[in-house]
């Protein structure tokens, strides 16, 4: 089973990094259709990239729990935490070498975004096989995982003015242009 479930989180490593790299443009394909703004990046800020791994992975987790989530030890807490590990990784890093460089660059940034879903699938494979943990834990997580849904949808129409949500292109917040 422990190789099965390895399998699966390797594949959710390709699967979250194509579809993200897909939802990184699906908003200006869609004619910058509204709805589509909720679940894809709307400007260049950090705040709406991490939506590129959010949606994909929470989209992952739902598949395998179809496939093996009830007969695994802490599904449900396993996915959220590594769903939160894939955005909390791409921040620090991302703050920690424009720090460091004074500027982005694009080949670090993407090459960031694969290192955060793998630690992200890798963290969930931890958890995944470890023995049972609190059943509250459990019950927790899917709250957990709705709220961050909640922030990036609501922070997209209705972003804070921090650096996090500014858009470095345009200096703008939300959906601009």
């Amino acid at each position: 089973m422990k190789k099965s479930i390895l399998r699966w989180e390797l594949g959710g490593i390709a699967f979250i990094v194509v579809l993200g790299t897909l939802l990184h443009f699906a908003f200006e394909w869609s004619g910058r259709c509204i709805p589509v703004g909720a679940i894809a990046a709307v400007n260049e800020s950090v705040w709406e990239h991490l939506k590129l791994g959010f949606w994909p992975a929470l989209v992952f987790a739902a598949w395998e729990y179809g496939r093996f989530g009830k007969s695994t030890n802490n599904f449900r807490l396993a996915k959220t935490v590594g769903i939160y590990v894939i955005p909390i990784t791409i921040v620090v890093l991302y703050y920690a070498y424009t720090a460091i460089l004074g500027h982005g660059l694009l080949m670090v940034d993407i090459a960031i975004f694969v290192v955060a879903v793998a630690v992200g699938q890798l963290v969930s494979y931890r958890l995944l096989i470890a023995s049972p943990l609190p059943k509250r834990l459990n019950r927790f997580a899917p709250i957990a995982l709705a709220v961050l849904g909640i922030l990036f949808v609501l922070f997209t129409f209705y972003p804070p003015q921090f650096p996090l949500f500014r858009d470095p292109v345009s200096g703008g917040y939300g959906i601009v242009g």
